[in-house]
């Protein structure tokens, strides 16, 4: 009985890591492309140091920073704090730019 609740309070600590650092990863993707495009007109290097610079802050890192025209496309990353080696890191895209008016 008790190799039973340990089991499932193991699974259930993997899961909830692994949903939390999804989460973690989806906002710093948003906050990270935000900041890019704020810093566009200073070119794309400082674009894609700002969307680090947040990501890293929000304890993830940006995996890819991509800047078409006046778009970007950030993809980042977030370790979950329990299980890692199992799960791996989640990841989560954001994209900021203007709005189409087509």
């Amino acid at each position: 009985m008790l190799l039973a609740l340990g089991v499932v309070t193991a699974g259930g600590a993997l899961v909830g890591s692994a949903v939390v650092a999804r989460h973690r990863a989806a906002a710093a993707a948003d906050l990270a492309a935000l900041a890019a495009a704020a810093q566009l007109p200073a070119g794309p290097q400082a674009a894609c140091s700002a969307a680090e610079s947040v990501a890293r802050s929000m304890a993830s890192r940006v995996a890819r920073c991509d800047v078409d025209g006046l778009d970007v496309v950030v993809i980042a990353e977030a370790t979950p704090g329990v299980g890692a080696r199992w799960v791996g890191p989640a990841t989560a895209s954001a994209r900021a730019g203007p709005v189409d008016s087509g």
